[in-house]
């Protein structure tokens, strides 16, 4: 299996994801979302893959989101623009993300790690 793990290294909680993942020695592809944004042909197939509303992909604790008064534009933007948006910033996305062959996690819960990539 393939893991694609994207992170923002000074993140906290994308440390612990990190850690988890060495701990359990499993492989996995380290990215770095501030230097290498999600696409939005990305963004739109992990959203896709990970059935989870496309809110969900959103860092609603994060300044930039805050900055843009994300929480009242968001209900009334379409998904197309909403993929568009998430495509501009990695600060805007939600992480860490952990990308399997038939998953996509978003944020760091062990359990739900632990049943998906072990």
């Amino acid at each position: 299996m393939s893991l694609l793990f994207i992170q923002y290294p000074p993140c906290s909680t994308c440390k612990k994801a990190k850690a988890w993942l060495d701990q359990n020695n499993l492989e996995y592809e380290n990215r770095s979302i501030k230097e290498q944004n999600p696409t939005k042909e990305e963004l739109k197939a992990w959203h896709k893959k990970s059935g989870l509303p496309l809110k969900r992909f959103f860092n609603t604790s994060g300044v930039l989101y805050k900055e843009k008064g994300l929480k009242d534009k968001l209900p009334t933007m379409s998904e197309e623009e909403q993929l568009e948006l998430l495509a501009t910033d990695g600060m805007l996305v939600k992480r860490p993300l952990l990308i399997g062959d038939d998953f996509v996690l978003v944020g760091f819960k062990e359990e739900q790690w632990k049943e998906a990539a072990i």
